[in-house]
């Protein structure tokens, strides 16, 4: 088990890996689904309120951070025009999930339910970036993905109490970061493309 005062070199990690997205945002580069990176703030940070009553402590760092990131992108979405992805029903769906999941967790007031919440409302909202990271990969970055996947490994590492509030959304960070960084870096859904193309 590493010290838990690794979280913080975790959270730089992820913090980087923001700021380069943000960078690539305000320049047009990168082209944030707002729907996903608004949810993607709200969830987590309200799992981190939930994570700080649970006694949680320093691994709540990992959650707070996978919250602010998504907050300075989704308000760097709006500098630039070329940043915008055009909304569809679909987003709009999943973002109306993901907001149930947390009025939800409002009216319960459960600490663990809340994470659970969270973690199913960031599930949600992450649908339309996993869908367009499959279809679109070159309107993502897939830099702040590798950083803050390595941010919740570092995380886990540190875990000495495994129990839910703890483990919970590292994990879940892990696996969603690791499926956006291989479908971005390694362009999945283009190479699909290509093959069909190449088949018909």
């Amino acid at each position: 088990m590493l010290d838990e005062r690794f979280v913080i070199a975790g959270v730089i990690l992820s913090l980087v890996g923001g700021l380069k997205y943000l960078i690539d945002t305000v320049k047009g580069k990168t082209q944030p689904n707002k729907v996903t990176w608004f949810l993607w703030a709200l969830a987590p940070l309200i799992a981190f309120a939930a994570e700080m009553k649970e006694g949680v402590g320093m691994q709540s760092l990992m959650t707070f951070i996978v919250g602010f990131n998504p907050l300075m992108i989704f308000l760097a979405s709006f500098i630039n025009r070329k940043s915008t992805w055009k909304l569809s029903s679909f987003d709009i769906i999943c973002g109306g999930l993901s907001v149930l999941g947390l009025v939800l967790w409002q009216i319960t007031k459960v600490g663990n339910l809340a994470i659970a919440l969270s973690l199913a409302a960031d599930g949600l909202a992450g649908v339309p970036t996993i869908v367009k990271a499959y279809r679109a990969p070159e309107t993502e970055s897939d830099l702040l993905y590798l950083l803050t996947g390595i941010n919740a490994i570092i995380t886990l590492a540190t875990i000495d109490n495994w129990n839910f509030a703890h483990f919970a959304f590292p994990v879940y960070i892990l696996l969603l970061c690791l499926l956006l960084f291989i479908l971005v870096r390694f362009r999945i859904g283009r190479r699909r493309e290509v093959q069909g193309n190449m088949v018909k």
